[in-house]
């Protein structure tokens, strides 16, 4: 529990920058409980007025909380989520953010990779973040492939700011993930096309026995194919229709500590690697609203924007 303690310190202090006298909710689940009360001891340690709700496990990435959880949220300072499917990309955590809340959302964290993660030097994260995103500012067209059989094209627009997940949420409204590390942006609805091949991991499914291809066009996932968890990916995106569909995101690792280990929460920030996500992109700009987001991590792509190298064969060139 020391080990668990010190990661829910940095959290708490470092990366919330939490401070005696503010209101702090942790949301946690069954499964999560315990990284939920480390979190919950480290705000009270330090004089916040700290509250912990359990709620019932989501079914789906992006699923709301319920209403009097989300009525919560917006009547707090701060929010930590360690829950076992993400409310990140939920009207809830919108909304408390819109409010003022400074939210971290810890989906599918486990111990060990809290530990981990939280140790990490987070402001040379950020700064290394920070360059991602501005290379990405003003960008129309990323592409990527990989040896695996990934040509993807996807169209951005100038107008759309890439966002840098820097881990260090001290402003009002500010929303990360913890671990965090990663730049992201949403794609033009409708534009993108071409095949993308997802060989690390997916939300939902963790990783990948065999890699799940998506041929992509007007910016739907058309058809998914590659065995068995190709199937369950289908059915989890099916009750959504080409909301569930959409390519929502484009992504890119920048976290030199976290490595891919199925859980997509640390998967998607390893340093190198490039996730594309399908449904919800309404909280990073874009245009759809959808109960659901997961993201599909690449391993060792090559990502071209306007003709800038980003990622050269899972090497972050920045």
């Amino acid at each position: 529990m020391e080990a668990l303690r010190k990661a829910a310190e940095i959290a708490v202090r470092e990366c919330m920058d939490v401070r005696a006298g503010e209101s702090v909710l942790v949301i946690l689940d069954a499964p999560k409980r315990r990284i939920g009360l480390a979190l919950w001891e480290v705000a009270r340690d330090v004089g916040a007025e700290a509250m912990a709700v359990e709620i019932i496990p989501r079914d789906v990435n992006g699923e709301e909380p319920p209403g009097a959880v989300a009525a919560m949220m917006k009547a707090v300072d701060v929010i930590l989520a360690p829950t076992s499917k993400s409310i990140t990309h939920t009207e809830a955590r919108r909304a408390a953010c819109a409010c003022g809340a400074r939210v971290a959302t810890l989906p599918g964290i486990t111990e060990e990779v809290m530990i981990r993660t939280l140790n990490a030097d987070y402001r040379v994260i950020a700064e290394r973040s920070r360059r991602v995103a501005e290379a990405l500012k003003g960008a129309r067209r990323a592409h990527i492939t990989s040896d695996e059989g990934t040509d993807l094209t996807i169209v951005l627009s100038p107008e759309r700011s890439a966002v840098p997940d820097t881990g260090l949420v001290h402003e009002k409204g500010g929303c990360t993930n913890l671990p965090a590390g990663e730049a992201y942006v949403a794609p033009l609805e409708g534009e993108s096309h071409g095949v993308l091949v997802v060989d690390g991991s997916m939300a939902g499914l963790g990783l990948l026995k065999t890699p799940i291809r998506l041929t992509v066009r007007d910016g739907l996932a058309v058809e998914i194919s590659g065995g068995e968890q190709a199937d369950g990916l289908g059915e989890m995106i099916a009750p959504y229709g080409e909301l569930g569909r959409n390519i929502a995101e484009l992504g890119i690792g920048t976290n030199d500590k976290a490595r891919v280990t199925g859980v997509v929460l640390e998967d998607e920030k390893v340093m190198g690697t490039v996730h594309v996500a399908l449904g919800d992109n309404a909280s990073m700009g874009g245009m759809v609203h959808a109960p659901v987001h997961l993201d599909g991590v690449l391993l060792k792509p090559t990502l071209v924007v306007d003709g800038t190298v980003i990622v050269e064969a899972g090497t972050l060139m920045m």
